[in-house]
């Protein structure tokens, strides 16, 4: 059984994959926080992973009823806090998720301030065709470039 230091208490083991594959077919390959299917596509397969609902750093045990099939999303919001009850963590994960994704469009929907003029020192300019010339040369030259 492994050791915490920092609490010197022992943790449960960490989930095997046979334990892990149980849980999620239980779960029916779905996020038991926010729903995401994971049969629905490669990409949402490999997000999922198992939760401890009561963190093992927290003493959680490895049973079946404190694990639940979770994406890494949900998992890192829920990240080592303490609930009541699997609702109350869910509960808090769906309304940090709504937070995070309000905060997100509002800084891609917000307009970058215009780049501040700067007074030039002479042959500033004919420096920065040049880097830019190097550059393109560069970029036309790459064996992957789409340039012809």
């Amino acid at each position: 059984m492994p050791f915490d230091l920092m609490t010197f208490r022992f943790l449960d083991r960490p989930v095997t994959r046979r334990e892990g594959l149980e849980i999620l077919k239980r779960d029916q390959y779905r996020c038991q926080y926010c729903g995401l299917d994971g049969l629905a596509s490669f990409e949402n397969a490999l997000a999922l992973s198992v939760d401890f609902v009561i963190p093992r750093a927290r003493q959680g045990k490895k049973n079946p009823r404190n694990l639940v099939a979770c994406c890494r999303s949900c998992n890192m919001i829920k990240g080592k806090r303490m609930y009541r009850s699997f609702d109350e963590a869910k509960q808090y994960v769906l309304r940090r998720r709504e937070e995070l994704r309000h905060s997100w469009e509002r800084a891609t929907t917000e307009q970058p301030a215009p780049p501040a003029k700067t007074e030039e020192t002479p042959g500033a300019e004919s420096r920065s065709k040049k880097s830019k010339a190097t550059a393109a040369s560069v970029i036309n030259s790459s064996p992957l470039s789409l340039r012809q």
